[in-house]
C-alpha cells in the first residue's frame, strides 16, 4: 500500500527524520459521546457500530499512527464507569481465587502452582514453538489492520515482543509479591524460563518486522510501577529481572527496531536502566507521580541518538480537570521540551469518561496544529 502524508510523517518520525509537523499517535476516548462527537456521526452511532465510528473518529482528528487498535474497548465503560464483567478476579477483590485446583492462599502457593503448573508450561512452549507459523500469523495480522486504516493511517506493531513479566494478574497483588520477597530463586527461575520462551519468538518477530518491511517501531507494555515507585524495589529487578529482559531483547537490538516503553506511575527508577538495555524512547509519562518529561526528553539511548518520544497531555489531570487553555498549555510544553526529532503527540493514556467537549475539542485543535506547523 503507498501510504499518504501523514503515515508518512508518522514513518519519518519513527527513523527521526527532521519534519515540518509532530505527528500524533492514536487518541482513545472512553466515552461513547465523545467518541460520536469527534467522529461527527448522531449519538449512538459508535454503539450501533463500534469498529467504524471509532477508526472514523482516528481519520477525523488526522491520526497519524496507531498500534494498539482496540475499538470495542470503550463498550466496557458506561456513562457512569466500568461496565464489564463483574465478577471479580485476581486484582479486584476475589475472596476466593483457585488455579489448576490450588488454593492461592498465600506466597507458598504461589510457589506451588509455579512449580507444578506454570514451569512445566514454559518449557513445553519453548520447546514446541514455530517460527514460521508465528512469522505468518504476524504478516497476515499486520497487512489485515494496515488495510482497513488504509492509506493515511500507519499502522504500527503492538504486543508482539515477549518479555518476562509479574504474574500479579494471575495471582494478586499481595500473595505474588510476597512471593518475590520471600522465594526469589523461585521467581527468577520464572523469569528465565519465560526468557526462554521469549528468545524464538522474539527471532520470528525480527524475521517478520523484516520480511514485511514492518515499521520499525513497538511499544512495550507493562505496568511495573505505581505512583510511589517500581512496585518491587529497583535493585530486586537488577539481581532477578533486568538480566532475563536484557537476554529476552537480543534477537530485536540486533535490528533497527525502536523499542519504546509504556509508562504507568513513577517509572523514574527504571528509565536510565531501560535504555542502558537498548530501548528507544517512552510513551504515557505521569507527570503528577514524579516523572520528569524535560529531564526524560534530554536523555539519550545507549547509542547517543535523542529518544523517541510520545508526550501525552495528562488524561489523570489536565484533560479532566483543567480548561481547553490548561489543555493548550500543556500541548505547548510538551512541543517545547520534547525532542527535535523522533516525538509524536497524544494522550498520556485512554481518556477516562467525563473530560468536557471542551477540553477534547481543545486536544484535537492543538493536535492538528502541531502536525500541521510543528513548532512553529
Amino acid at each position: 500500500m503507498q501510504l499518504a502524508d501523514n503515515a508518512l510523517l508518522a514513518l519519518d518520525t519513527i527513523g527521526r527524520k527532521p519534519t515540518r509537523g509532530i505527528p500524533s499517535w492514536v487518541i482513545h476516548p472512553m466515552e461513547h459521546a465523545i467518541i460520536d462527537r469527534l467522529a461527527d456521526v448522531p449519538e449512538g452511532s459508535y454503539v450501533r457500530d463500534p469498529e467504524t465510528v471509532y477508526l472514523k473518529m482516528q481519520h477525523r482528528i488526522g491520526v497519524c499512527m496507531i498500534d494498539q487498535f482496540i475499538p470495542t474497548n470503550p463498550l466496557s465503560i458506561g456513562a457512569r464507569g466500568y461496565a464489564g464483567d463483574s465478577k471479580k478476579g485476581a486484582t479486584t477483590g476475589a475472596e476466593e481465587l483457585i488455579l489448576d485446583g490450588i488454593a492461592i492462599d498465600s506466597p507458598e502457593a504461589v510457589v506451588v502452582h509455579l512449580e507444578k503448573i506454570v514451569f512445566p508450561a514454559l518449557r513445553k512452549q519453548a520447546a514446541e514453538f514455530d517460527e514460521e507459523a508465528t512469522v505468518r500469523a504476524i504478516l497476515e495480522r499486520e497487512r489485515e489492520v494496515q488495510t482497513k486504516f488504509g492509506p493515511t493511517i500507519l499502522k504500527a506493531p503492538y504486543g508482539l515482543i515477549a518479555f518476562p513479566g509479574f504474574h500479579y494478574g494471575q495471582y494478586g497483588y499481595a500473595n505474588y509479591f510476597m512471593a518475590y520477597a520471600l522465594y526469589p530463586e523461585v521467581i527468577e527461575k520464572d523469569f528465565a524460563l519465560q526468557a526462554d520462551c521469549a528468545v524464538p519468538r522474539n527471532r520470528a518477530v525480527a524475521r517478520a518486522y523484516a520480511e514485511g518491511r514492518l515499521p520499525p517501531f513497538i511499544r512495550l507494555d507493562h505496568d511495573m510501577a505505581d505512583s510511589r515507585g517500581t512496585l518491587v524495589d529497583i535493585r530486586s529487578l537488577d539481581t532477578l529481572w533486568f538480566p532475563h529482559f536484557a537476554r529476552s531483547l537480543a534477537p530485536i537490538l540486533k535490528t533497527d527496531i525502536k523499542m519504546i516503553w509504556h509508562c504507568d506511575g513513577n517509572l523514574a527508577a527504571m528509565v536510565p536502566r531501560l535504555l542502558e538495555v537498548g530501548l528507544a524512547g517512552f510513551q504515557g509519562f505521569q507527570y503528577e507521580d514524579g516523572m520528569d518529561y524535560e529531564k526524560i526528553c534530554r536523555m539519550k539511548t545507549r547509542t547517543g541518538d535523542e529518544l523517541l518520544i510520545i508526550a501525552g497531555v495528562s488524561v489523570t489531570r489536565t484533560l479532566p480537570q483543567g480548561t481547553p487553555e490548561d489543555v493548550r498549555a500543556e500541548m505547548k510544553w510538551l512541543v517545547a521540551h520534547g525532542p527535535r526529532t523522533g516525538m509524536f503527540l497524544g494522550g498520556s493514556s485512554s481518556i477516562a469518561p467525563g473530560v468536557s467537549l471542551e477540553n477534547m475539542q481543545a486536544f484535537v485543535e492543538g493536535l492538528n496544529y502541531y502536525r500541521e506547523h510543528g513548532r512553529g
